[in-house]
């Protein structure tokens, strides 16, 4: 199966925040985005609610439960008690945890399993009640070990964090050392049956090399690169073209 591309529209939102106006409307990128073939929709609801609102949670449930039934919504957070009571509200398909600090601007780390595994799994075995498949935020380092721990807890998948491989877009030679790394993470855990999502800094040039390296990708979740596209190639080609990177036939 090609891998699945999951819009995240934190810099849709971020862009709208700027006024208090209600364009460019969050619900209105995601529509046009499942209609050009993504599969699903992410969003990061801060506390501070600095990007996604805690009021578009319902709207983009609603946008896929009424128009676009076979889609996913992702939900993206540090696991306090605040956001898994919006995940249950929200109902989304797939969480992804992330160790984020919520005064930090982006996510730039994977879980420390070793450190975090009983709160990873109190809150994992939370989402799982209703259902919802869980995805853990991972370096991408090759460290075997941090995916037996992952599994242990509870998760159904992981997100490798690809901050560093998008960062060599001015240095492509040193992008070969991290994508081998990023692949022996994913190696290990579909090993052991975890399933394999990547996010952060993807972009239509490093999507395809990665595909390459992890043929069993499931998803990829990109919002920054998008939206930067999107303003030049329009939104709905910019899905095309990424949709495209990943391998499909679009």
């Amino acid at each position: 199966m090609p891998t699945a591309l999951s819009v995240n529209l934190n810099a849709i939102a971020m862009l709208r925040n700027r006024r208090d106006l209600p364009w460019p409307s969050v619900e209105g990128f995601g529509r046009i985005a499942l209609q050009s073939g993504a599969s699903g929709l992410t969003v990061h609801p801060r506390p501070d609610q600095r990007h996604i609102r805690f009021s578009d949670l319902p709207v983009i449930r609603n946008l896929i439960d009424d128009e676009f039934p076979d889609a996913e919504f992702n939900i993206e957070g540090y696991p306090t008690k605040e956001f898994l009571d919006l995940c249950v509200g929200a109902a989304p398909e797939q969480v992804t945890l992330v160790p984020d600090d919520p005064s930090q601007a982006t996510s730039d780390h994977g879980w420390d399993f070793r450190k975090h595994r009983d709160v990873l799994a109190e809150s994992i075995a939370r989402l799982k009640k209703m259902g919802t498949r869980v995805s853990l935020f991972a370096d991408g380092d090759g460290d075997a070990e941090a995916v037996v721990i992952a599994k242990a807890v509870g998760a159904d998948r992981i997100e490798l964090y690809t901050g560093p491989y998008g960062g060599c877009y001015n240095a492509p030679e040193q992008a070969g050392p991290i994508l081998e790394a990023l692949g022996k993470t994913a190696d290990a855990a579909l090993a052991i049956g975890l399933g394999v999502n990547a996010g952060h800094d993807l972009t239509v040039a490093n999507l395809p090399p990665l595909v390459k390296r992890i043929p069993k990708l499931a998803e990829v979740s990109i919002g920054h690169g998008l939206s930067a596209d999107a303003l030049e190639f329009g939104m709905a080609e910019t899905v095309r073209r990424f949709c495209r990177a990943c391998g499909q036939n679009i």
